[in-house]
């Protein structure tokens, strides 16, 4: 699919689903076309001990993402590129845009739960998309694909990186990381950011413009209002890692 920017998603990560939104309201002002592409953070991590490296609660929510982008690989393969974008915004609407339920357990049983059928059914269901797709949740012949695209991904920012990854104007224009926003811009502003980031990306000599702190993003599954300011983390290594 020949697209103005190729977006890759985990679809557990919500600085990706944030940016995601984003980039859908400047789809709209500026009428690009967008293809949805697979970026693993589980895959990513895979040689990192989780244990000595992440919150606790990491490694379930990531091996989730995977399982999720499994169905998804399937529901390309047989429904099309284009079921990707509702499929993505139903993954996002389920898990973000709902405020937290107590009764789901512990953060990390919440996590792992995104990985189950229970779980995904809905989600398909919202998309428009046959239910038996999420017989793709434990089917692992996936993830060689799926490993694939991270690759590319990753091939086009380095791998000191997380999610989202953005390559605007493909196969030859820039592609970046992030960015990482925790407030969804309104109106023209979407678009005048957009024009800010890809203006600084363009330039050849810029690498790196970053601060570890970050606010919680605007998401009722983080319980922060759209009208309100998330408290900030420092997320070491763009990822709450505990160490590198």
């Amino acid at each position: 699919m020949k697209a103005d920017i190729n977006f890759y998603f985990d679809p557990v990560c919500p600085f990706a689903w944030m940016t995601s939104k984003w980039v859908r309201l400047v789809q709209a002002q500026r009428d690009y076309t967008v293809d949805w592409r697979f970026i693993s953070l589980r895959q990513v991590n895979a040689e990192v001990d989780y244990d000595a490296h992440f919150p606790p609660e990491y490694e379930a929510g990531h091996t989730a993402g995977l399982r999720l982008l499994r169905v998804a690989a399937r529901a390309r393969a047989e429904h099309g590129r284009e079921s990707i974008a509702r499929l993505y915004e139903a993954f996002g609407a389920h898990i973000f845009e709902t405020a937290p339920d107590a009764d789901q357990g512990t953060e990390g049983e919440m996590r792992e739960r995104r990985g189950t059928r229970e779980f995904v059914e809905p989600i398909l269901a919202d998309a428009g998309l046959p239910l038996d797709l999420a017989d793709a949740l434990d089917d692992e012949s996936w993830d060689l694909e799926i490993r694939q695209e991270t690759d590319e991904a990753l091939s086009l920012t380095g791998k000191d990186v997380g999610t989202p990854i953005i390559h605007f104007e493909p196969p030859t224009g820039v592609a970046f990381f992030g960015p990482v926003i925790s407030r969804l811009p309104e109106g023209e502003s979407a678009a005048e950011l957009w024009d800010h980031v890809v203006g600084l990306a363009r330039f050849g000599g810029f690498a790196e413009l970053k601060r570890s702190l970050r606010e919680q993003p605007q998401l009722p599954a983080f319980g922060v209002a759209a009208n309100t300011v998330g408290q900030q983390e420092d997320w070491h290594g763009g990822s709450r890692r505990q160490k590198k």
